[in-house]
């Protein structure tokens, strides 16, 4: 017997009124009932859905931001995402998998929400569709955070936050010569206080001579006029590398005659030499230091600084490269088609992070054997590029005093000034740009977590 026959059966047992309430009664009790077992069915899913276990990470403005879930295909179907494009990103869904990735660059900070929609087992055209909420947290790029207040022109020995130099050399019988590009950037911590940069640099070309002088100076953040410290050092030292070699025909003639006669007794004289000229350039900036702290009443560790210094000339036979160093930081050659470098000297560290030595220091003049080994002597038949630099640029870009010794970071690093970098900001170090000043100056501002320290970069090449 069939449903209608049954309802008339029984409409047969009733006044018409009575069949009528029986009717809605019947009705009513089974559309709650039915109700009933549609919610406790979806209840049931979207309990089990909103208790997975997934969790977006936390995403950076300006930086590449990925996520994928999914939720299980026996439960849930045709997802849908609403909010991706809150953050700058877009979704893409497998509908075979349920699987969603959530890709794209956030373009601005704070705590969104993602709703996921969906439809579940036993959904019927009518019925809301369930969802489960989300939040993903989008920082702030930590670049944006950092104030750049400009030193205060009225402060005792100020100097500019920013400072860059191209030293252009003419080609001679029509064949390029290397130039100099040198600059010098305050840090973002020292920005962000508004307080002046402590690096210096000095650079120098001597056309009748073709000596390249290069100094470069890192004053220590924790002494009150390092920033003049290095500036006495640079200048003083390349004032008188500058004296010494324009007047002194007899240094380049022994240079020659050792080349050819590499004896022990040449060797005692080439290192006499050198002592004089870069040896003597850095103690007198050591003593000009002193006085300078001496008028001024207040001790010389105040102008606490490092100083690299480098003199460089082609001869027919390759060039001759002669440098002081004392403090951190690097200064090396660079030859790119040899795949070689070669570090002239070695970083002055300490027992804790930050520790140095300075030119300040009178025990690095005291001690006669270890001041000569900071002295060094290279020829060369040629390299791509002379580099001295501040740590500033060293700390991040080699991270440890070890890899300054590996080609292949030095690589990096120059491959890096070439605009392989995260803004594709380039140095075109080719013959005579005199704006590569200005882009070098602009490279100096790349990002590196927790290095924030003023940068200087001389390059020879």
């Amino acid at each position: 017997m069939d449903i209608k026959s049954i309802l008339e059966k029984i409409g047969q047992q009733f006044t018409p009124e009575e069949y009528e309430a029986f009717e809605s009664f019947t009705v009513s009790r089974l559309w709650k009932d039915y109700n009933d077992d549609c919610m406790e069915k979806a209840t049931v899913i979207k309990n089990k859905i909103d208790s997975l276990d997934i969790k977006f990470p936390n995403g950076t403005v300006n930086k590449e931001y990925a996520a994928t879930f999914s939720l299980p295909t026996e439960d849930a179907y045709d997802l849908e995402i609403k909010g991706v494009e809150k953050i700058g990103s877009e979704c893409e869904i497998d509908p075979e998998t349920n699987t969603c990735k959530i890709h794209g660059t956030p373009t601005e900070p704070g705590d969104f929400e993602i709703k996921v929609n969906y439809k579940y087992t036993g959904w019927v055209p009518g019925k809301e569709l369930l969802t489960r909420v989300f939040r993903i947290a989008i920082n702030p790029d930590p670049r944006t955070l950092w104030k750049d207040i400009p030193t205060p022109e009225d402060i005792e020995y100020f100097q500019p936050d920013s400072a860059c130099e191209y030293v252009k050399v003419e080609e001679v019988n029509g064949v390029p010569q290397k130039d100099i590009v040198v600059a010098s950037k305050r840090g973002r911590s020292h920005g962000h206080e508004g307080k002046p940069r402590d690096d210096h640099f000095k650079v120098n070309y001597l056309e009748d001579k073709s000596w390249y002088i290069i100094a470069v100076a890192d004053g220590a953040g924790s002494a009150k006029y390092s920033r003049r410290g290095s500036e006495i050092a640079c200048e003083t030292a390349v004032e008188h590398c500058s004296s010494i070699l324009s007047s002194d025909n007899d240094f380049e003639e022994f240079i020659k005659m050792y080349q050819t006669e590499q004896k022990a007794d040449n060797q005692k004289l080439l290192g006499d030499y050198i002592y004089q000229i870069v040896g003597n350039a850095a103690f007198k900036a050591h003593r000009a230091i002193n006085a300078e702290a001496a008028a001024k009443g207040t001790p010389a560790k105040d102008y606490a600084t490092t100083l690299l210094l480098a003199v460089a000339k082609k001869f027919d036979f390759g060039w001759f490269i002669a440098s002081f160093w004392v403090g951190d930081g690097a200064l090396c050659i660079y030859d790119k088609e040899r795949h070689y470098i070669k570090l002239m000297g070695t970083p002055d560290g300490g027992e804790f992070a930050g520790q140095t030595r300075f030119l300040t220091m009178p025990e690095i003049f005291s001690d006669a054997k270890s001041f000569y080994g900071r002295l060094r002597v290279a020829i060369e038949p040629d390299f791509t590029a002379l580099m001295l630099m501040s740590d500033g640029i060293s700390d991040p870009k080699f991270e440890t005093d070890a890899n300054l010794n590996k080609v292949e970071k030095w690589d990096a690093l120059w491959e890096d000034l070439a605009g392989n970098n995260e803004f594709k900001t380039k140095v075109e170090l080719i013959d005579d740009n005199t704006e590569a000043k200005n882009q070098l100056l602009e490279w100096l501002n790349f990002w590196s977590p927790g290095n924030h320290d003023d940068r200087t970069l001389a390059i020879l090449y």
